[in-house]
């Protein structure tokens, strides 16, 4: 855990992926993020694999935070959500529209119990365009945005990238969106502060960002940045297996060229302009999957390394647990006081000077910290009984004696 939000408390009612990243993410920054589930818990407790409330994907998107469990449609439960939102900085939610409006949870509603809070709603779709209602989820968003078919751009079907790739990219704009708020406030702007984040305009922005092109110019411009486009963009195979070569600037062709035996190429006409080069991309590509055959991998990244080549090895994902790089930074190491069944765990890869960074907390049982968190927001020790008692609440050692009040 870096220390740098310290003194900032989050409210993340998040599930699977795109609010629960978010929230780590805070989390790992040091961040007071308080996790609110419903009594069922987050679906993603019970992922495989894992599950038993300690699946894979709940533990590597909930750490650092604080377990309260609350049936929001229970009105004891709504109302000490209330009180928790009330000594909060941040309401941080990935439900739709409607449905956060319904439990009191939309921008009005919670300015009206703190003035001063960071309303986030990471969401599908925009809620001033005509897909505002649409249900999603991350394939809907990779088909949505461009991102499936990109793959029929450049000769195949269109396919779904094979990573959730629509919610952590919207996770990213989640975070930025909530620090650039908390950094206006603390600058002195008054009032609450709505942030909207739609994974469909997040992702549309990030494919476009090189793809728009010459319609960045025209109103009938052709959109689709040619170099990543090119069919022959691809893992180039070695006498041993596969390789990813990018000779980008003027400098490194040049380079790579003379590696290969084609260093006559250099002086062609069309080579020395970089647009006249660009356009005959597919042509240096046909160059570099000729040649590479002739070598192993390991000899191909020596000789293009010399040279200051980028290169890499194509690695799958087993691959990655025995990378020296990663061992070298520690990647996978898990910090003291995880439980033992936790035999990696994933970092946050960003690095600060000059902070002492603390030891991470494991993702924590369902109803851990309930009771701890009520009595922080003013709740006597009866009154949380009573809230237990009456299945608003769960703490993790008393378990709901029904699920059929369970928050949605």
């Amino acid at each position: 855990m870096i220390p740098l939000l310290q003194g900032i408390r989050v409210v993340e009612i998040g599930a699977v992926v795109l609010g629960p990243l978010a929230g780590q993410i805070l989390a790992d920054l040091g961040a007071e993020v308080i996790k609110v589930e419903p009594l069922s818990g987050d679906v993603a407790r019970d992922s495989h694999p894992g599950g038993n409330g300690g699946g894979a994907l709940f533990i590597n998107n909930n750490r650092n935070k604080r377990m309260v469990a609350l049936d929001l449609k229970h009105p004891q439960g709504r109302r000490a959500l209330d009180r928790i939102i009330a000594a909060s900085d941040v309401l941080l939610h990935n439900m739709r529209i409607d449905a956060a409006e319904r439990l009191g949870l939309g921008f009005d509603d919670v300015a009206a119990i703190n003035p001063r809070i960071v309303h986030c709603a990471a969401i599908g779709f925009g809620q001033r365009g005509r897909y505002r209602n649409r249900p999603a989820f991350d394939d809907i968003i990779q088909a949505a945005s461009g991102l499936a078919g990109l793959s029929a751009q450049t000769g195949g079907t269109p396919q779904f990238m094979p990573t959730i790739l629509a919610d952590k990219v919207a996770a990213l704009h989640v975070v930025y969106g909530v620090l650039a708020a908390l950094v206006a406030r603390g600058s002195g702007r008054e009032g609450a502060i709505r942030v909207e984040v739609p994974m469909f305009e997040a992702m549309a922005s990030f494919l476009l960002n090189e793809h728009l092109a010459s319609a960045t110019f025209a109103k009938d411009g052709a959109l689709g940045y040619p170099r990543v486009l090119s069919p022959d963009r691809r893992p180039f195979r070695t006498a041993d297996g596969w390789i990813a070569v990018l000779p980008y600037t003027g400098d490194q062709w040049r380079r790579f060229l003379d590696q290969v035996g084609r260093g006559d190429i250099c002086t062609e006409t069309w080579f020395i302009d970089p647009r006249a080069r660009q356009a005959r991309i597919d042509d240096l590509y046909a160059i570099v999957a000729a040649a590479l055959p002739a070598r192993t991998t390991a000899e191909w990244i020596a000789a293009l390394s010399s040279c200051d080549v980028p290169c890499s090895e194509v690695n799958l994902l087993d691959d990655l647990l025995s990378d020296p790089h990663l061992a070298d930074v520690g990647f996978f190491d898990v910090d003291t006081g995880f439980p033992p069944e936790i035999h990696r765990a994933l970092p946050q890869p960003v690095e600060f000077s000059g902070v002492d960074r603390s030891n991470d907390r494991a993702a924590g049982r369902l109803g851990q910290d309930t009771r701890a968190i009520l009595r922080s927001c003013g709740h006597s020790d009866s009154e949380i009984d009573a809230l237990i008692k009456d299945g608003a609440a769960l703490q993790a050692d008393m378990p709901p004696e029904s699920d059929a009040g369970a928050a949605a």
